[in-house]
């Protein structure tokens, strides 16, 4: 039997972890930038929970739980990422479980995310594998 799990990381080593899942899609980050991102993150309510399958990190997401007038009090997700090599195991759908399970405890109304125009498959996966409504378009400007 498989033994699978989901684990809030906190220590080093579990971040680390983590990083070695999370620069897949986040492309541009090096462990060093990695780490002094996630501290000023954490300041503000990040939080990284890893999926394990037998002790190895599988997929990995990065929430914070935030309130404001249009979604209430609800679930952010950052960073929703599986392993390529694991992918269409299920383990994507299995932390989204996870997320909105732990918002539902913490008194969230909705879990919401954003993703990339480019991220053809994840927009399928949401919508189709775990019914997300594609409800806005995301703008920014670059100012420096």
């Amino acid at each position: 039997m498989t033994n699978i799990s989901v684990k809030l990381y906190e220590t080093k080593e579990e971040l680390r972890k983590g990083f070695e899942v999370l620069k897949q899609l986040r492309t541009h980050l090096n462990e060093e930038s990695f780490f002094n991102l996630y501290e000023e993150m954490q300041k503000q309510g990040y939080q990284l929970f890893g999926l394990e399958v037998q002790g190895v990190t599988v997929a990995v997401a990065g929430i914070s739980i935030l309130t404001n007038f249009y979604n209430g009090k609800h679930v952010f997700v950052y960073d929703l990422v599986t392993d390529e090599s694991k992918r269409s195991n299920g383990y994507g759908k299995k932390l989204l479980d996870f997320i909105s399970e732990f918002g539902s405890i913490n008194g969230c109304q909705l879990v919401t995310l954003q993703s990339g125009v480019q991220r053809i498959n994840a927009h399928r996966f949401y919508e189709h594998k775990m019914e997300y409504k594609k409800l806005s378009n995301s703008f920014s400007r670059d100012i420096g």
